[in-house]
């Protein structure tokens, strides 16, 4: 799997780099790692609507994501997470191993992938690389081009935040 991931990347003349690590399923697990690479950090949430339309949200790490105002701002209702067996179904990948590049896997378009804007203009981003054991480094303008060339068109918007208690 993550032969092809490595394999368009180089095809595409994308730079990136890899650090191997222990296996994180949280973002608390991954604070310790993240703190010795550079870039921003992130976590995904793997959510379905009530259409039935299944989404692959990207955002910041520290990011708590207001799914009532996300909704709205993707024009999608009733947003819930959806169920590891679909994850693995439609992405071919394992809670904790989320990530946007996990668009490779999905042949038949049925997750539509969201970033968050605040992502897009940082120097560096980090994601797994279809794994929880490793932190994928590289340009968000990267990331943007590997998922076009796989045909997913991530929608680009700010994710709504959760007002501070």
């Amino acid at each position: 799997m993550e032969d092809r991931l490595f394999a368009d990347l180089a095809a595409l003349n994308i730079g990136w780099q890899l650090v191997e690590h222990e296996a994180v399923f949280t973002v608390e697990e991954s604070v310790r790692i993240d703190r010795g690479i550079p870039g921003a950090h992130t976590k995904n949430l793997f959510l379905k609507d009530a259409g039935g339309q299944y989404w692959l949200v990207t955002v910041l790490a520290h990011i708590r994501v207001d799914l009532k105002k996300f909704q709205a701002a993707i024009g999608s209702k009733k947003l819930s997470f959806g169920k590891a067996e679909d994850m693995i179904r439609l992405l071919q990948i394992s809670p904790g191993s989320v990530t946007p590049l996990a668009a490779i896997n999905d042949c038949d378009f049925a997750v539509k992938i969201v970033l968050d804007s605040r992502l897009v203009v940082a120097d560096r981003i980090n994601v797994h690389p279809l794994r929880n054991t490793a932190t994928l480094g590289l340009v968000p303008a990267d990331l943007v081009r590997i998922l076009k060339h796989w045909n997913h068109f991530p929608l680009v918007v700010e994710i709504p935040k959760m007002s501070p208690a």
